[in-house]
């Protein structure tokens, strides 16, 4: 078989297809799985450990295997191997599941060379940016689909009720388009957004410049006839949005500034929790948006998701129904339980302006409780290339707790601690406290009614709260 005939059957929809994910259970691939197997592939994949996302899978006919061994594809029938294997970024060149498929000959992808195949034939609608975009593509699915438009979509999170991933009968895909290795260029969208351009991933971009290059050719890659939906309150949108050539996709802006085409002004915080802002597109008002979840980011991801209904000719006040509605995703100011008067909040926050987002989104919505922040950081590249920044990023919480690096793909050089940070950190109430269950038994001593607890990580650390309110509840028995 050619190395390329699996991208036909895959853009043809070639039920007999057998796909091979590495890495499964993470975010990226779970919800491509589900969209295979929503069209009715074979789906196959691994991962090193059980999850929840695993099992909805399995339940669902994929074939789950525990573990990453060459015996996962070796000891198959040669008629029953996979005809790809697809990996996430995570999956280094060593991996025996990564190293058996390559002496099989099978072809080994990642996503930025899969999604234009499983793509094909689709209005991709593509949401891009440092910040918001998980919380932005829930928000712009909910919209469409309430507005009678049963789009496909790939969410970088849990929402309920759509979980991360399916087909959709519509024309129009949403798909969250993550720049970490470089994967969003892989994408030929119709509607591309993008919320926002600050420098992220040093381990992949090691310069804002080269960060923000990855972004113009980003914009490239939109069909000519296409539109981009952009934030022209951001900086680094604004530098992307100069180096436009003239010919080329139209562009939509959005934002809290006058000159946006769609703007939100008046922004108010709701009683209890949420937003509110009046609207304004094309200079004339265009009703109240309502919000059930909190801070101005989410205004600005909410008018995004409004821009694409738009363009899509969703109606206007379904779409503002459907952002009323909207109730967050899993690990985004995800509320996670209360016991005893300490409220648990986990967010996956893990780069300092998210991090100020998210606290003064808490500080905004709790305002005279005590707020503990527990960061987990996360890589050391990140933690070592935006220490001070990083450092300056908890001002709104009360107490800090840092825990060690969460690695994810990196090896600890021994080029930066934890203690780093909070040696250069400003906060007067920051203390170090690196295993996770030293971090539980240290809250649930210091802990008193009416405390906010809120978890801030993109690796495990969002274990603390889980396992802390479980402390808390033994002694309340």
């Amino acid at each position: 078989m050619a190395s390329n005939a699996w991208q036909a059957r895959l853009s043809n929809r070639d039920r007999t297809l057998r796909v091979h994910l590495i890495g499964l259970g993470g975010a990226g691939l779970s919800a491509i799985a589900s969209v295979l197997l929503d069209m009715g592939m074979q789906v196959s994949g691994s991962d090193r450990q059980p999850s929840p996302a695993l099992q909805r899978l399995a339940e669902r006919g994929a074939e789950v295997v525990i573990g990453q061994r060459a015996e996962n594809l070796t000891a198959r029938a040669a008629g029953a191997r996979p005809d790809v294997v697809l990996i996430s970024s995570a999956v280094d060149a060593q991996n025996p599941e990564r190293c058996a498929a390559e002496s099989l000959g099978i072809p080994v992808v990642k996503r930025s060379e899969f999604l234009p195949a499983l793509l094909a034939g689709r209005r991709v609608i593509a949401v891009a940016g440092t910040h918001g975009k998980t919380t932005t593509t829930a928000m712009t699915v909910q919209v469409l689909r309430h507005g009678g438009i049963d789009c496909g979509y790939i969410i970088g999170s849990e929402v309920p009720g759509l979980g991360n991933g399916a087909a959709g009968a519509a024309p129009e895909f949403v798909i969250e388009a993550d720049e970490y290795d470089r994967m969003f260029l892989g994408l030929r969208p119709s509607i591309a957004v993008i919320t926002n351009v600050e420098w992220d991933h040093p381990d992949c971009y090691p310069t804002p410049a080269s960060f923000r290059r990855a972004f113009m050719q980003f914009t490239d890659t939109v069909d000519r006839n296409g539109l981009i939906v952009a934030c022209s309150d951001d900086e680094g949108v604004r530098r992307v949005m100069a180096y436009a050539p003239s010919r080329g996709p139209r562009w939509i802006t959005y934002g809290l500034n006058e000159n946006a085409d769609l703007r939100a002004h008046n922004v108010r915080a709701l009683p209890g929790q949420g937003v509110e802002a009046d609207l304004v597109w094309w200079h004339a008002p265009e009703g109240k948006l309502e919000l059930a979840v909190p801070g101005v980011h989410n205004v600005r991801n909410a008018l995004a998701a409004l821009a694409v209904g738009l363009s899509c000719d969703a109606p206007m006040d379904r779409s503002l129904e459907a952002l009323r509605n909207y109730r967050g995703s899993a690990r985004r100011f995800e509320w996670k339980g209360e016991v005893g008067g300490v409220t648990v909040i986990d967010d996956y926050a893990h780069h300092p302006t998210e991090i100020e987002a998210t606290l003064n989104a808490a500080r905004r919505r709790y305002p005279e409780r005590r707020i503990w922040a527990v960061f987990q950081p996360h890589t050391y590249s990140r933690t070592r290339r935006m220490l001070y920044r990083m450092g300056e990023s908890f001002d709104a919480a009360d107490q800090v707790i840092v825990t060690d690096i969460y690695p994810a793909r990196e090896i600890d050089d021994g080029s930066v601690h934890a203690r780093e940070l909070v040696a250069a950190s400003p906060h007067p109430a920051m203390r170090y406290i690196g295993a996770l269950e030293d971090v539980v038994a240290y809250l649930a001593e210091q802990v008193t009614p009416g405390d906010v607890v809120i978890t801030l990580s993109a690796g495990d650390g969002y274990k603390v709260g889980e396992w802390l309110l479980e402390r808390l509840q033994n002694k309340v028995r």
